[in-house]
């Protein structure tokens, strides 16, 4: 019987919050999540857009990759 496990490598995600705090957060909460899987941030990318209203919002892409041994 072969047992073999299978990591994942490389893994992007999405966030966006109404204030930078919240965004920071989630960002924050995923890495510790992530980390049980062995995935460390390898890139982050961020943005804010002001809408017609004067109104803040915050977006990020992080990308993931395997922890190197």
């Amino acid at each position: 019987m072969n047992f073999q496990l299978d990591f994942i490598e490389d893994k992007v995600e999405f966030f966006e919050a109404a204030k930078l705090d919240d965004l920071e957060k989630k960002i924050n909460d995923q890495i510790e999540t992530n980390k049980a899987i062995m995935l460390e941030v390898h890139h982050v990318a961020h943005q804010m857009h002001i809408d017609e209203n004067g109104k803040r919002f915050y977006s990020a892409v992080v990308h993931f990759k395997l922890k190197k041994k």
